[in-house]
């Protein structure tokens, strides 16, 4: 279904933004070993537990997530994406914005790249926009 990794990153995050579990669940690998965290969450384990807690949090409606400063270690089988998430939410108080950090592996298999991990937890404020200690030495 996926031909990259990074497709399947993009409808991840897009599937968020209009709500779409049918759409996000398919990113997912269909194996009984998927994992997900949420930011302060306990650890989910399986396609029933995944799913069971995407529900919960798209029954909210929709979520405006942008990922940013992705890092990307990846093999021919396996990918590993690390990454500054903005959350944008609207409250009575007004748009608020939060970061988290997260972490995504892709497996390949017959159908293509899938999520077999997804773990987010909270981040500072000014996560990965000022601080440089975060990003991969450049050589000149």
């Amino acid at each position: 279904m996926f031909a990259t990794p990074d497709e399947a990153e993009h409808a991840f995050y897009e599937a968020l933004e209009q709500g779409d579990l049918n759409r996000l669940m398919q990113v997912w690998a269909d194996d009984e070993e998927i994992v997900c965290v949420h930011p302060g969450g306990a650890r989910m384990v399986g396609h029933a537990a995944v799913l069971d807690s995407w529900q919960e949090i798209l029954g909210n409606g929709p979520l405006l997530i942008r990922p940013m400063r992705t890092v990307v270690m990846q093999s021919m089988m396996c990918s590993v994406h690390t990454l500054v998430e903005q959350v944008s939410a609207q409250t009575p108080e007004g748009l608020q914005i939060a970061h988290c950090y997260a972490t995504h592996v892709y497996h390949k298999g017959p159908t293509g790249w899938r999520l077999v991990l997804h773990h987010a937890s909270p981040a500072p404020q000014d996560a990965g926009m000022l601080d440089l200690h975060d990003m991969p030495d450049t050589l000149h």
